[in-house]
């Protein structure tokens, strides 16, 4: 060797690797990523549906029947069993029935969401994302179809009288509780591919929370009785869901808005899509080797 050959002892080391799959950059990526699959996520969401009801005479209206059926048992029953007018009732307790199955569903089937897709994610190169957005797309698609419900009660009972501008507002309610059942889906999915036992837990309490949630029990009629029942009534607003039943259930059916259940409803959207942006930086790679 000569003087002037360099040794290799003083060759520039090689950089080393950073892996950046746990940035926020990776994250916003895989959203984006995800979002431009649309065309994969709402052909597979509309089939989801198709495969429920394959060989069916009426395919997806099933849906809508069910859901009528369901609101019209529970509708008479209460309504004899509280005196409450049918003409009132039984459109108030058919949107709660409709807003709760979205409740419902963003966290039983979003717990499940990676498990149960868990061929797909470890065979298919797509954007994690794009199984939330399947998820939320097949929701929005069973609410298209019980909305028509609705549409029927507007003209039998002469709902659409006691409608005003205010109905508008139902439009951004919607947004907001699609905008809540993704990142309940991303945070819930995520955390009970880690730990199988969340999933059970979430299962009660959802069916506790319906209990508590003014779904076929109206609050309006414990705060028209006054007194303590109307002061003990007002606990019902220490349940988050009730917030998200309010905000669209008020609007379609022309009674007062309460403007704080828009401001919970806006911080728990707030505050879970951060919870869900941080989930998704620090836990997204790690989900094809949990499932």
């Amino acid at each position: 060797m000569t003087a002037d050959e360099p040794l290799a002892a003083e060759a520039v080391p090689a950089e080393p690797i950073v892996s950046d799959s746990q940035t926020f950059q990776r994250a916003f990526k895989d959203f984006r990523h995800g979002f431009s699959q649309r065309e994969l996520w709402l052909s597979l969401g509309w089939q989801d549906i198709k495969q429920r009801y394959r060989r069916s005479v009426l395919g997806p209206f099933w849906i809508t029947i069910s859901t009528a059926v369901q609101a019209a048992a529970i509708g008479l029953l209460y309504a004899t069993l509280f005196a409450q007018p049918l003409r009132e009732y039984l459109p108030y307790v058919t949107v709660g029935i409709i807003v709760w199955n979205v409740i419902e569903a963003s966290i039983l089937e979003g717990s499940d969401v990676f498990i149960a897709n868990e061929g797909l994610i470890k065979q298919l190169p797509s954007a994690l994302s794009v199984h939330v957005y399947r998820l939320v797309w097949r929701q929005f698609l069973f609410f298209a179809h019980n909305a028509a419900i609705y549409l029927v009660l507007l003209v039998a009972f002469s709902v659409w009288r006691d409608l005003g501008w205010s109905v508008l507002l139902a439009i951004p309610a919607i947004v907001l509780l699609f905008l809540n059942a993704a990142w309940v889906t991303i945070v819930f999915g995520i955390f009970s591919t880690r730990y199988r036992d969340i999933a059970p837990i979430l299962g009660s309490l959802t069916r506790m929370l319906f209990v508590l949630t003014p779904v076929m029990w109206s609050a309006k009629v414990l705060h028209e009785q006054g007194g303590s029942v109307s002061d003990r009534a007002r606990l019902v607003e220490l349940v988050p869901t009730y917030h998200y039943l309010e905000i669209v259930r008020a609007p379609l059916l022309g009674d007062p808005i309460h403007w704080r259940s828009w401001i919970v409803v806006i911080s728990f959207t707030v505050v879970g899509w951060l919870v869900a942006v941080l989930a998704m930086k620090k836990y997204r790679s790690r989900v094809p080797y949990w499932v």
